[in-house]
């Protein structure tokens, strides 16, 4: 049985629940509520292992804070010996618009602290990722309020149906690859 691991960023406390930082939380959320399977407290993350169409999904929700990601992700990896190709971060992204789903190979951190944290980490950045529009929709020198902020009720109409093709996309990556997977959802 193929395994993967899907990791979602975010931090924990309750005054970071459901702001714009923690959508990788809220997609792995909702994926664990769609498949009926519930997160438990583990070694530096809340796990859930989700299995799918004769796949096995390692899904973990980092407990180290945004800034120690990596730490997390890489003791996941090591511990059910996954391989980094099948490794899948989750992140928002200030340079996308709202709700937009980019998925990639590699990339830069573009200045998000975990995607940092888990280079440093790892020695690469070549590792997949989908990135979650959060816009930039703010004035200069509120970035850390509008990243932490809750979404706007503009934005709440449509969040679900988002976060939806954001957990379509990571059930797909595990089927039909990368390549395939970012010709499907980086257009929706």
């Amino acid at each position: 049985m193929s395994k993967f691991l899907i990791v979602g960023l975010g931090n924990i406390g309750d005054e970071y629940a459901h702001t714009r930082h923690n959508i990788g939380f809220d997609v792995l959320d909702y994926l664990a509520k769609e498949h009926d399977i519930k997160f438990k407290s583990d070694r530096l993350a809340d796990v859930a292992e989700l299995k799918y169409k004769g796949k096995q999904l390692i899904l973990i929700k980092p407990t180290t804070y945004m800034n120690l990601s990596g730490k997390a992700l890489n003791y996941w990896l090591q511990t059910e010996k996954i391989a980094l190709d099948n490794c899948l971060v989750i992140v928002d992204e200030l340079a996308l618009p709202f709700g937009k789903i980019r998925l990639g190979p590699k990339g830069s951190d573009g200045g998000h602290n975990g995607l940092k944290n888990i280079q440093e980490i790892l020695n690469t950045t070549n590792y997949a990722r989908l990135r979650f529009g959060i816009s930039n929709e703010f004035n200069k020198g509120s970035q850390v309020n509008y990243v932490l902020g809750k979404w706007s009720d503009e934005e709440k109409k449509t969040l679900n149906d988002r976060i939806k093709i954001a957990a379509d996309a990571i059930k797909a990556f595990t089927f039909i690859g990368l390549s395939r997977c970012m010709n499907e959802f980086n257009t929706k």
